[in-house]
């Protein structure tokens, strides 16, 4: 009984020192790349403004539409429940107006908060730990200088136990390690730069890369592309059919500060928001430098990659004014719906018209059988500014049915995708609820 008692203690012993070894921080400070945006001698609050919108604080952080800059308040549907943004403008009582440089730091290396409560990952303090101490601290000036705003935070409503927070810190050692950003030094300047605004700033991995059963970054799989509140984020490896290696750089740069490249993709959702609120407020410079990184991202074929024609035959059949007739077997309700709300924007023969965003042809959403993307757009539309242009779709969530959503979605995918859409009725219901 003694000896079992003794065991018993050395091993919880071994086990407390382990997690506390697998949660140790990293005290280096980092040293980031000079950003074309964010140079060292740039007024502080100059470069803690690039730095926010490069980091897109702002999309997590504000309810769209009708919410207070960085007051919070956006929710994260989650499988186990939902978690709601914080308020991170510098109000006293509700926001972080108390927050010491250390308490600051120490939220995005480590992802615990001031009151020493963890942070849910929903957060990406699992990238954002890359950054260097004086970005941070730049991008804490800069929201320190906005205006306050009084919004106490909502609770998360999670079931047990993944409502315990304590129960993130075996989640980190388990899956995330406090480090800083450190260059190659056999890679280009411009490339270092690339995977830092990558890496750390954009956290591209967060909606790009699949998660495992942990809800954990599969490293594996690195970029390999992933689901994201009902939306399909692309993959974005080299990989020239499933990812983006047939892209041109003009392709890829212009997709990220514009969130549109011809025959490529227009962006809408999660991505909308990322060129919107941040991609687009990057230096030429930096957008090239993010090209040149993402270009050297090993190719990954991923999951469900998805098969392009860039030049279907029924599209290319239909003139601007009249459908292909072949096209309407099997289709008539979303033919017919197409008619209705669409033709006269993205045209018959999917060139659009009035905004080249209205372009259909060559799109992976258009070419994906499950139709993810093409549902959301049509629940959803798109509503952002980009390049001082005004880029808009009606939703028409609230006007269709889950069959007619359905239809239509299929509809678009068998004629300018020349698919079989597998969209369902009961599909677009649940797509409703993400």
């Amino acid at each position: 009984m003694k000896r079992a008692l003794i065991a018993l203690v050395v091993l919880l012993i071994v086990v407390a020192g382990l997690y506390l070894f697998l949660n140790r921080t990293d005290p280096s400070e980092g040293q980031a790349p000079v950003l074309a945006g964010a140079p060292p001698d740039a007024p502080l609050l100059v470069r803690g403004e690039y730095l926010t919108k490069a980091a897109d604080c702002i999309a997590c952080h504000t309810v769209p539409g009708k919410g207070e800059p960085f007051a919070g308040g956006v929710a994260f549907k989650l499988p186990f429940g939902t978690i709601y943004s914080s308020n991170i403008t510098a109000d006293p009582d509700t926001g972080i107006g108390r927050w010491t440089d250390d308490e600051f730091v120490r939220a995005l290396h480590d992802g615990v908060r001031s009151d020493g409560q963890r942070l849910y990952p929903a957060f990406p303090y699992t990238s954002y730990t890359q950054l260097s101490r004086a970005d941070v601290l730049a991008i804490k000036a800069y929201l320190f200088s906005l205006p306050k705003v009084a919004q106490p935070n909502r609770p998360a409503e999670l079931s047990f136990p993944f409502n315990q927070r304590w129960a993130m810190g075996f989640w980190n050692a388990a899956f995330f390690r406090s480090e800083r950003f450190v260059a190659d030094p056999a890679r280009p300047l411009a490339w270092n730069r690339g995977q830092y605004l990558a890496n750390a700033l954009g956290h591209c991995a967060e909606c790009h890369t699949p998660r495992n059963a942990g809800f954990a970054m599969d490293r594996r799989n690195d970029l390999a592309g992933a689901e994201l509140q009902g939306w399909r984020a692309w993959n974005i490896t080299s990989d020239p059919k499933a990812g983006i290696g047939a892209w041109s750089d003009a392709e890829l740069a212009r997709y990220l500060s514009t969130g549109h490249a011809e025959g490529r993709g227009s962006a809408g959702g999660p991505m909308g928001e990322a060129v919107e609120h941040s991609l687009q407020h990057l230096k030429a410079e930096d957008v090239a430098a993010l090209v040149s990184y993402l270009r050297s991202v090993p190719a990954r074929q991923g999951t469900s990659p998805v098969d392009v024609d860039p030049k279907p035959a029924w599209a290319l059949a239909a003139s601007a004014e009249a459908p292909a007739r072949n096209t309407a077997e099997g289709h008539e309700l979303g033919l017919r719906l197409f008619a209705e709300a669409c033709a006269s924007c993205h045209q018959w023969n999917g060139k659009g018209q009035q905004s080249p965003y209205a372009g259909l042809l060559g799109l992976r959403s258009v070419n994906d059988p499950n139709g993810a993307n093409v549902t959301q757009m049509i629940l959803q539309g798109v509503d952002m500014e980009v390049a001082g242009h005004h880029v808009y779709m009606p939703a028409f969530g609230h006007a269709y049915s889950d069959a007619e959503v359905a239809a239509l979605a299929n509809y678009v995918i068998a004629q300018f995708g020349a698919k079989s859409g597998t969209v369902t009725p009961e599909r677009v219901a649940a797509q409703r609820l993400k």
